[in-house]
C-alpha cells in the first residue's frame, strides 16, 4: 500500500515524539479500518465508527490518534483520506518495502503467494532456501534462489527486512547471516526464539501459540462460571 500525500494538508505530529509499542501495534488496524471505509466511498467518519470497524473502543483510539496530532474536527469527524495517509506515512508505507523469505516449504509457499504483502506497501524481491532440490522452483512468479545468494540479493536490492520460514533449528543460523548481510528488521515465523544485535527489530509469529491462546479460552466457555469461581475460592481458601 504505496500511499501519496495529501496536498495543502498540515504535517501532523510534531517529529521526534514517541508513540507507545501499543499504540504502533493499532495503527495498521486503524489503516486497515480506513481503507476498507474509503473503498466503501466514506469520505468522513467518527471516531465512534471508525473504533467500530477497527475494533476498538473510541477513547482508545482518539488517545492513539492525538500521538500523529490528528484529533478530527467537531461536529465532522475525520477526513479518511487523510488520516489514512498521516497513519500510513508514520509506519513508513508512503514508500514500497523491499522483502526477502528465507526457508520455502509450505509455509514459505504460503507467504511468498499471499497478495496481502504487495497491496500493503511490501514487495516480496527474493525466496531463498538452502536445499538445491528446491533452486530454481518457482513460487509466485519468482525463482527459488540459493540461501549463498543472500548478500548480493540484500545489497543489490536495497533489503531491510527479512522473513525467516525455516525449521527452528535453522532459525538463529539465518537470522545471525540476515543480520550480517544489513537486516534490520526480521519478522520470525520459526517456533523458537532468535536472539539479535541491539538495532535489529524482531517480531515473532508462532501460530501454534495463538491457537493455544483460542484453546484456552474455548475451555473456559465450557466451565460454568459458578464452578470457576468456586473452585478459584477453594484454592485460595486451602
Amino acid at each position: 500500500m504505496h500511499v501519496d500525500g495529501v496536498a495543502g494538508r498540515p504535517q501532523g505530529r510534531e517529529s521526534g515524539r514517541e508513540i507507545p509499542e501499543a499504540t504502533v501495534a493499532r495503527l495498521p488496524i486503524y489503516l486497515r479500518a480506513l481503507t476498507s471505509l474509503a473503498d466503501q466511498g466514506t469520505d468522513t467518519c467518527s471516531s465512534e465508527d471508525l473504533a467500530a470497524a477497527a475494533g476498538v473502543n473510541s477513547a482508545k483510539l482518539r488517545k492513539d490518534l492525538s500521538y500523529l496530532g490528528s484529533y478530527g474536527t467537531r461536529g465532522v469527524g475525520y477526513d479518511v483520506a487523510y488520516l489514512r495517509y498521516q497513519i500510513a506515512r508514520e509506519i513508513g508505507l508512503t514508500q514500497d518495502w523491499p522483502v526477502i523469505i528465507v526457508g520455502i516449504g509450505n509455509l514459505g509457499h504460503a507467504l511468498a503467494n499471499f497478495s496481502g504483502f504487495r497491496s500493503r506497501g511490501f514487495s516480496v524481491v527474493a525466496l531463498l532456501d538452502a536445499d538445491p532440490q528446491r533452486h530454481d522452483e518457482l513460487v509466485a512468479g519468482l525463482p527459488v534462489r540459493p540461501f549463498d545468494d543472500l548478500e548480493r540479493i540484500v545489497a543489490g536490492q536495497g533489503v531491510s527486512i527479512g522473513v525467516i520460514a525455516t525449521p527452528a533449528v535453522a532459525a538463529q543460523d539465518v537470522a545471525d547471516k540476515l543480520v550480517a548481510c544489513g537486516i534490520t528488521s526480521i519478522l520470525n515465523f520459526a517456533p523458537t526464539v532468535i536472539n539479535v544485535p541491539d538495532g535489529v527489530d524482531v517480531r515473532k509469529v508462532d501460530l501454534s501459540i495463538e491457537l493455544q491462546i483460542l484453546a484456552y479460552h474455548e475451555q473456559r466457555k465450557a466451565i460454568p462460571a459458578t464452578a470457576a469461581d468456586g473452585g478459584l475460592d477453594e484454592e485460595v481458601t486451602a
